[in-house]
Order: C-alpha cells, then sequence, then structure tokens
C-alpha cells in the first residue's frame, strides 16, 4: 500500500540522516587528528636528522665498526617482514594496501626459496595473517593511532634482536608513506642490514668533511657502535609517525565519501517518498470521486465536499 511504502521510507530517510550525522563526526575528527599526526612527524624529523649526520660525519672520519646490524648474509634463508597497519578500520584502502605489499614481500621470499617471519604492526593485519593461517613471530596492537617513541623501541628491539640472532637474514619495512594531504602512497624499503657505514658517508651532502674533524667521546667507533641501534629506532618511529598521519588522512577522505554518498541517498529517498505521498493522495481523491459518481455527482453538498477535501490536501 502507498501508505506502508511512505512510511517505510520514512525510516531509511531517518536511518541515513543518522549514518550521516556519524560519518560527518568522524570525518572532524580524522581532521584534526591528521594535522596533529602531521605535526608530531615534523618534529621527530630533526632528530633522525642529527643521528643520521652524526654517523655520516664519524664515517667520513674514516670510523669503521663490525657491527651485527651490518651483517650481510651470504645466503637470505629467512626474510622478516614488518607490516604497519592500523587498528581500527572505516579508512578506505589503507590498511589493504599495505598487506597486499608485505604479501608480495612473503611471495618474493618464497619464489627465491626463502622463509619468512612476520612482524605485524596493528590489528587489521594481525586478524587478516591469522585468518589465512600465516606464521606471525611478533604483533604489537595500541600503537598505530598516536605512536611514541617506546613503541618504536619495543618493535625495533624485537626486530634487532632477531637478526642479531640469525632468526632473520633480511627485514623488509612495509607502511604508507605520507606526502601531502591528497597524496599517501604504500612503500617498502630495507629495514636490515643496514647500508655499510662507507656507503653512508659516500651519500653524505659534503658538509661531514668538515664536520668530521670533531672529537668524540669514549671514541669514534663507540659512538657509531651506540648510534646505530638508534638509528634503527628513529627510522622505525619515523615509519609510524607517518603511517598514523596516513591512516588519519585516509580516514578522513572515506568518511567524507561516506557523508556525500548519504546526502545523496537521502536526496533519492526523499523523491521516491514524495512519489509515494503524491500516488497515495492521487488514489484518495480517485476513491472520493468514484464514490460521490455512484451515489449521484451532480448533487452540490458531494461536490462540495471534495472540494473541501482537496483544498486541504498538501501534494
Amino acid at each position: 500500500m502507498p501508505g506502508a511504502k511512505e512510511r517505510e521510507l520514512r525510516r531509511r530517510i531517518g536511518s541515513v540522516q543518522s549514518t550521516k550525522k556519524i560519518t560527518r563526526a568522524m570525518e572532524l575528527i580524522a581532521a584534526t587528528r591528521v594535522v596533529k599526526a602531521m605535526q608530531r612527524s615534523n618534529e621527530a624529523k630533526p632528530y633522525a636528522t642529527q643521528v643520521t649526520g652524526v654517523i655520516e660525519n664519524l664515517t667520513a672520519a674514516g670510523t669503521q665498526v663490525s657491527h651485527p646490524l651490518l651483517r650481510q648474509a651470504q645466503k637470505v634463508e629467512r626474510v622478516g617482514v614488518i607490516a604497519i597497519t592500523s587498528d581500527r578500520g572505516l579508512a578506505g584502502s589503507y590498511n589493504a594496501a599495505v598487506i597486499k605489499a608485505a604479501e608480495r614481500q612473503i611471495d618474493a621470499a618464497r619464489t627465491d626459496g626463502a622463509d619468512y617471519s612476520l612482524i605485524l604492526i596493528g590489528k587489521k593485519a594481525i586478524d587478516y595473517f591469522t585468518f589465512r593461517n600465516y606464521k606471525i613471530d611478533a604483533s604489537y596492537v595500541g600503537m598505530s593511532d598516536t605512536p611514541t617513541y617506546e613503541n618504536a623501541r619495543e618493535v625495533a628491539g624485537k626486530v634487532v634482536e632477531m637478526f642479531e640472532s640469525g632468526e632473520v637474514d633480511r627485514v623488509e619495512l612495509a607502511y604508507t608513506e605520507f606526502v601531502t594531504m591528497g597524496t599517501q602512497r604504500v612503500t617498502v624499503r630495507k629495514y636490515l642490514p643496514l647500508v655499510s657505514t662507507t656507503d653512508m658517508a659516500d651519500k653524505g651532502d659534503g658538509s661531514s668533511d668538515a664536520l668530521a674533524e670533531f672529537e668524540f667521546e669514549p671514541s669514534p667507533a663507540g659512538v657509531l657502535e651506540s648510534l646505530l641501534p638508534r638509528y634503527m629506532e628513529s627510522r622505525l618511529y619515523s615509519a609510524l609517525l607517518e603511517a598514523a598521519a596516513s591512516e588519519h588522512a585516509n580516514r578522513q577522505r572515506a568518511m567524507k565519501a561516506a557523508t556525500d554518498n548519504a546526502e545523496d541517498l537521502i536526496i533519492k529517498l526523499s523523491r521516491e517518498m514524495n512519489q509515494a505521498r503524491q500516488a497515495s493522495i492521487t488514489t484518495e481523491i480517485m476513491e472520493i470521486v468514484s464514490g460521490a459518481e455512484a451515489l449521484g455527482g451532480d448533487d452540490p453538498a458531494t461536490i462540495q465536499a471534495i472540494l473541501d477535501y482537496t483544498e486541504g490536501t498538501t501534494v
């Protein structure tokens, strides 16, 4: 019946309006958080730049160390894959893209005859790989939204321990790099082993020649050896911060698209409801006219009753 259809459309419009309010609120929250995440990422860059610069200065001065993090395996038996995803969904293709990149690294390792080791950050990656019966060696939750340096130190410590013990021979890091508010790209970078200290010196910007004359205590080799683990932590921390900013940016876009779709659906349902109301009113008028004709269409009182009803009806 037309009346039942109208009631159903009203309920659907109300439901979509409630959903629109939620997605709009989530869009605004994500917009606020992405700005804060960008600020935290920018604030962390000077530390990472300074650590890298000191390492370049030390290597430019001819400092060489034999550190476990510089170990180059003759044959890669196992590849470690670090995947940084989020703990929550509603972020578009953010998590799926990182997961697919991590899977490609696993497939590449298998193709080369090597085993894999998964280190997962974020509930979405953990759920995905657990459901598909992948072997997970380490997993972390609760740090994807607002990562801290202690979070990076915890994960980096586990990865370094696995590498130094020979459990993995190479480690790849898969995360989403934040470029701009509208552009984020999935990136896979080699995390371990580190490039040789000679290569680090070669990649300097030329300023290390002047700074290489500084004296280091207790010794240049000792300082370099203690800085390499900090270097690993800063790299992972930067990746966590960029991933967090990318997550919020993707969630903002996804929620904006959902809000726009809800608005379009409300307009469509409102049109259908108006058509249903029009059909209902037309049906009632036809029934009255038919009844009036059956009772005698020339009766002035009957005609006046029909006119009074139609004038009070809102189309």
